[in-house]
């Protein structure tokens, strides 16, 4: 661990396409705690979902070390995730700038049919024209994430938490100095 970071086990929420996997990696590289990506445990070949005790087992086994990063909003772990966690960082960007980061990375994913997990890629028709789709979830889940956040945090089982909230790019870009360069 890079001398002077003093969390050890760090959880990133925010809606989808907020950034979360991206923060995720680099505050992995700057602090060299290992990185963990919810989604990456989650889903499984063909868009598959696995049983609840199934992804709450990997979870488990992913965050048995004295220190990591994860990221992602799994409200069936996040007793675990969150329990386990000293420090979660809040992304709670504006709606515009979520909205034109996703739109920008699922054309990316589907046009070049970047894999992803397990297999999966992100296809136009799931993207565009499906019930699926990672835009329109983000729709329904954006103004919700918002207020869910700050009241989960308020919670009793998760007061031993540090929060960093940040609210626009020049905040967290701010925070990340903070943790010095990937050289330092």
């Amino acid at each position: 661990m890079r001398a002077g970071f003093s969390s050890q086990r760090i959880v990133v929420v925010g809606t989808s396409g907020s950034g979360k996997t991206t923060l995720a990696r680099e505050v992995s590289q700057r602090s060299q705690l290992p990185h963990v990506e919810l989604d990456a445990l989650y889903w499984e070949p063909s868009w598959g979902e696995p049983p609840k005790d199934v992804f709450r087992q990997r979870v488990s086994e992913a965050l048995m070390g004295d220190s990591w990063i994860i990221d992602g909003n799994y409200g069936q772990v996040r007793d675990i995730v969150w329990g386990r966690a000293d420090t979660v960082v809040f992304l709670d960007y504006s709606f515009g700038l979520v909205w034109r980061r996703l739109w920008k990375r699922t054309v990316r994913r589907a046009f070049q049919q970047e894999e992803l997990w397990n297999g999966n890629r992100e296809t136009i028709r799931q993207s565009f024209f499906s019930q699926d789709s990672i835009l329109l979830w983000m729709l329904q889940t954006y103004f919700k994430r918002r207020k869910q956040y700050p009241q989960l945090l308020q919670q009793p089982e998760y007061r031993h938490l540090d929060v960093v909230h940040l609210q626009s790019q020049s905040q967290t870009d701010a925070w990340l100095a903070t943790l010095g360069s990937v050289t330092d």
